[in-house]
């Protein structure tokens, strides 16, 4: 496993701590035990983005182990690295967004972040993809 590889793959276990706590704010939503009146637009959105916080994470440290074996330059390998994080953060990030407020029934502005993550999340699995065809059996690279 390359250095960055460890090093980024890390970070992004350092970051489930927050989708935990994301689980048990949802838990005290669903279970009556907070007072804040949410819409069931909103607890959808708030669960739809914890869902695909903790998919998305865990697709990045695959992705990131996946990086060392592709046959791309280095600029892909950062590009696919770089777009595998960046993806669960866009993604959950712009369900929460597109439901914060009060009485919100419709999804706000902040649900441009999610599409930004739909298409960062493209681009990851398709230079990490298109990287990995392209190596056939050779060794991993360093770097």
């Amino acid at each position: 496993m390359t250095r960055p590889t460890k090093l980024l793959a890390g970070l992004i276990l350092i970051t489930i701590p927050t989708i935990q706590y994301g689980g048990y704010f949802l838990l005290t939503i669903v279970s009556g035990w907070s007072d804040l009146a949410l819409t069931d637009f909103q607890r959808a959105f708030f669960r739809a983005g914890h869902a695909h916080a903790g998919v998305l994470v865990i697709l990045a440290l695959i992705g990131m182990v996946l990086v060392d074996y592709t046959a791309l330059p280095a600029g892909g390998r950062w590009t696919a690295r770089i777009a595998l994080i960046l993806a669960p953060i866009l993604v959950s990030g712009g369900f929460f967004a597109s439901a914060i407020g009060e009485s919100v029934t419709e999804p706000t502005g902040g649900i441009a972040l999610l599409y930004a993550g739909v298409a960062v999340l493209a681009v990851a699995v398709l230079t990490l993809g298109v990287g990995l065809v392209r190596a056939g059996w050779q060794a991993p690279r360093s770097t």
